[in-house]
């Protein structure tokens, strides 16, 4: 487990507008290891949790694009009944919230990774580590 730093991307809801940033990062080497995207009418907010974030953020930004970073817990779960239930339990033992998150997995594979946005980052890291 570890705090990785995310990146918040707003961008026009509209077509094209992730294929153009996924192409950017694509050409500069960097990898996309998690992301989510939030719509309204007009603009979306795409989450992205990469292994370069300090230069896909210059990158962005020197684009024109607004981004903000902040840090994420990258929670590696099994995949079996319970996980959430045993994560989301220690957290609220804990006081702290969870204000969203996002991950996947494979039925097939044997973990996943989640990535958590919480009121207090390293608290959580140590109430899920206790």
């Amino acid at each position: 487990m570890r705090i990785a730093k995310q990146l918040s991307v707003f961008l026009k809801n509209k077509p094209g507008t992730l294929s153009g940033i996924c192409e950017l990062l694509h050409e500069s080497g960097i990898n996309i290891l998690g992301f989510s995207v939030s719509d309204s009418v007009d603009h979306a907010v795409v989450r992205l949790v990469v292994s370069d974030p300090l230069r896909a953020l210059h990158l962005l930004g020197d684009s024109g694009i607004l981004v903000l970073d902040n840090d994420v817990l990258c929670v590696p779960l099994d995949n079996e009944p319970g996980q959430l239930a045993n994560l989301s339990n220690k957290l609220a033992a804990n006081c702290i919230n969870i204000e969203y998150a996002y991950g996947g997995i494979d039925e097939a594979a044997k973990t996943g990774v989640l990535f958590l946005r919480v009121s207090d980052t390293k608290a959580a890291l140590q109430a899920i580590c206790s």
